[in-house]
């Protein structure tokens, strides 16, 4: 070979590895954020001429595609979608939208993830048709539905998790909606489905466990000041506050009174313990002011509060404010009052983060990412947010939790023969508003499969006479009943 060929071999020979690198590099390296830019029109309607894998649930699959006799080729297709409708989401094509898993992994579904590179080689090389990824969700169908059913006709939400994994088990906003209308390839039908949606007042389209428009949430707030002042080291469960009827915030004329009208238990102090027992205003609005606004919202950001999560479903920030409370303000938020808001999600963390011995874990809903053939082309494992608490602050505050359960204003959430921690929350909201109703909780205290919240908006059709006990604990009874007896 002459020094000039052999120059030239060696000149072709690096052109083609570069060549090879760049391609390597786009479609495996790049490829999922190429997917998702809104110029890549030819991917978007790749996808449509490619089955899209199914999503799946505890082995049934919740959305899948069937043939369709017009250009798009597929229609997606939802099982029992009112109850499952704001975890899958919806497909459209026909008007290029996508919600909810059908979005957040819609590479996945549609076999253009860079996970599923391989398997895309392996379907050309054998000349099988494309086809796309399933997406294993965490969730289970009987706690699925059990919440689903608990809810029934009433305005608000569930959220359910493992407590040392962060899996979600439970995801149900109600009223759901049927996401067959709208991933219907009439775009006449479809736009007139999501016009009438988007006119309900009972706005079915949020997805209330993880978004929408957060609520205050009342008295299970009490938990996280609680363990604020138990990991302070000031304070044991035995700790001693003053004991009046009503309480006169400092510099402020408004008046905290606890929800019986009178004080909290007899005598002229009660204890923390009994205080959260009986789930008295008074004593924790004193408790959050002798605390401080900053050792509050350090706790509440130890369990996730002001922190986004994506389960990979993304969930709104529930916030405690950072722009430093003055005495009345915290006073407020010692009881989940005030400019407190929180999501079912994170207040599920809340029992979630005690339950699993005071260390808070990342919420997720999606297993596994399986190929058509099988094959596990991605999987998701727990991980740690932090500790909120230590196990012994942990342990006080079960013991208190199991108490408002067993002898306390939680007794809507007893399950005979075993011992649940709860803490139930009744908000006010401004005015003459319904309240809106909160229970969370963990079973079996001792050894936790599962946390939950539960909340319920418009006062439970009752106004202001119904309480979270009486309606929103029944529903948490319901879904820890239905993952203890699988």
């Amino acid at each position: 070979m002459t020094k000039e060929l052999r120059r030239l071999s060696i000149i072709v020979l690096f052109m083609f590895l570069a060549l090879f690198a760049s391609t390597s590099l786009i479609q495996v390296f790049q490829a999922d954020e190429l997917a998702d830019m809104p110029q890549n029109r030819r991917t978007l309607f790749d996808s449509y001429e490619t089955q899209r894998g199914a999503i799946i649930a505890g082995g049934q699959e919740i959305a899948t595609s069937v043939p369709s006799d017009d250009v798009y080729a597929w229609q997606r297709q939802y099982v029992d979608s009112p109850m499952w409708s704001h975890v899958t989401g919806y497909l459209n094509p026909v008007l290029v939208s996508a919600t909810g898993i059908e979005q957040v992994m819609g590479q996945e579904l549609s076999g253009t993830a860079g996970s599923a590179f391989f398997s895309r080689i392996d379907q050309i090389v054998t000349g099988q048709p494309p086809r796309g990824s399933n997406v294993m969700l965490s969730l289970d169908p009987v706690a699925q539905r059990a919440a689903y059913e608990a809810l029934g006709g009433l305005t608000g939400a569930v959220l359910a998790l493992e407590p040392d994994t962060g899996r979600i088990l439970a995801m149900v906003s109600t009223p759901g909606y049927d996401a067959n209308q709208l991933a219907s390839h009439d775009p006449e039908a479809t736009n007139a489905a999501y016009d009438a949606l988007m006119r309900d007042e009972l706005r079915p389209l949020q997805n209330r466990a993880i978004a929408g428009d957060l609520n205050p949430p009342g008295s299970t707030f009490k938990l996280v000041v609680a363990a604020a002042a138990l990991a302070s080291g000031d304070y044991d469960e035995e700790s001693e506050l003053p004991n009046p009827a009503t309480y006169r915030l400092p510099q402020s004329s408004h008046v905290v009174h606890n929800a019986n009208g009178g004080t909290c238990g007899g005598g002229e102090t009660v204890t923390i313990a009994t205080a959260l027992r009986l789930s008295c205003n008074v004593p924790f609005a004193e408790l959050a002011i002798e605390l401080g606004d900053q050792a509050i919202q350090d706790m509440a950001e130890q369990f996730g509060f002001n922190h986004e999560f994506a389960t990979p479903l993304a969930a709104t920030v529930s916030t405690y404010p950072t722009n430093g409370l003055d005495a009345p303000q915290t006073g407020l938020t010692g009881y989940g009052q005030g400019q407190v808001v929180a999501t079912p999600l994170q207040i599920a963390m809340v029992s979630a983060g005690i339950a699993n011995g005071g260390t808070v874990m990342n919420p997720y809903m999606v297993d596994e990412i399986v190929g058509n053939d099988l094959s596990v082309q991605q999987s998701f494992q727990p991980s740690e947010f932090g500790e909120a608490v230590d196990g012994e602050v942990a342990d006080l505050l079960t013991s208190m939790m199991v108490a408002n359960v067993q002898d306390g204003v939680a007794s809507g959430a007893r399950i005979d023969g075993v011992d649940v921690a709860g803490k139930t929350g009744t908000a006010e909201n401004d005015g003459d508003e319904p309240y809106t109703l909160w229970f969370t909780g963990f079973a079996p205290a001792d050894d936790p499969e599962i946390a939950v919240a539960v909340v319920v908006e418009d006062g439970g059709g009752q106004g202001q006479s119904g309480s979270g006990n009486t309606i929103a604990a029944p529903i948490a009874k319901q879904v820890m009943e239905a993952v203890l007896s699988r």
